[in-house]
């Protein structure tokens, strides 16, 4: 792991790989090692793969309070001027999606591609903005644990709790690993979070959206309209997933993902190592 002092905080990361930069987000309540698989892959393929731990998650600085998803972005942003690199492919999941939606309505001469896993485009509902709230106010008082083992039922597909149980062991092992005041300052900012279905018409870059077929949380309707919101989006469904299709079915995820930074790759424009 490396570490960047940027915007008053610590971000840890990993930078694995050269080439091309691909920058991947993680998601709520989890930190940069639910991309592991990933990170190792397309380093072996040929890019430059980053992943951050966004600020409260896993090495990163906890700051109590509230985090927005534009104070996220604007993390995102500064590591990658610490790093020299002015553009790059970027791909989240969950709340990882949300902030690359952020990231692309702040910094759109940024973005090359994206890539949005298992998330929602959005704006919080009453009902949600309260429940996040509540839930944050929770793990401040109870801690992550009970939270976590709730969750769990919900993030992976039922079926991969009894047949992947590494995958169920590290995805529960990150939700109970996180600080519960880093979770609870996110959860009050997407609490907060704007609309982006007016945005994702206007994405001009290659998209792809990519959904688990069983996932609880943003379900394959959900990814068919950011699908159809985006021009020219590109869809893959993962049969055997939940919320997490990276994790529960690696070789099917980056297979597509393969396919699509490769046309990203080969796409007029600058070089592949210029993104």
């Amino acid at each position: 792991m490396s570490t960047a002092a940027i915007n008053g905080i610590t971000v840890g990361y990993d930078d694995e790989g050269d080439g091309a930069p691909l920058l991947l987000v993680h998601g709520h309540p989890f930190d940069r090692t639910m991309w592991r698989p990933q990170v190792a892959h397309f380093a072996a393929a040929g890019w430059r793969v980053i992943a951050p731990d966004l600020r409260g998650y896993g090495q990163s600085t906890v700051v109590p309070g509230k985090t927005t998803l534009a104070t996220f972005a604007r993390d995102l942003a500064a590591l990658l001027d610490h790093l020299g690199i002015a553009a790059a492919v970027l791909g989240g999941l969950s709340m990882g999606g949300q902030v690359v939606m952020e990231f692309h309505r702040l910094f759109p001469h940024r973005v090359r591609a994206l890539v949005l896993a298992d998330t929602s485009p959005h704006a919080e509902t009453e009902d949600g903005r309260r429940e996040r709230n509540e839930t944050a106010d929770r793990l401040l008082r109870e801690g992550m644990a009970g939270y976590a083992d709730e969750m769990l039922l919900r993030m992976i597909a039922p079926r991969n709790l009894q047949v992947l149980p590494a995958v169920a062991e590290h995805v529960l092992g990150m939700m109970r690993g996180t600080s519960p005041e880093g979770a609870a300052a996110a959860l009050r900012g997407r609490a907060e979070r704007p609309d982006y279905m007016q945005m994702l018409e206007d994405v001009t870059v290659p998209t792809l959206v990519v959904v688990g077929l069983e996932d609880e949380f943003t379900p394959v309707t959900e990814a068919h309209l950011i699908r159809e919101r985006v021009p020219g989006a590109t869809l893959a469904v993962i049969e055997g997933a939940g919320h997490m299709p990276n994790l529960e079915r690696q070789t099917e995820f980056n297979t597509d993902l393969d396919i699509f930074l490769t046309a990203v790759a080969a796409s007029p424009g600058r070089p592949a190592n210029q993104l």
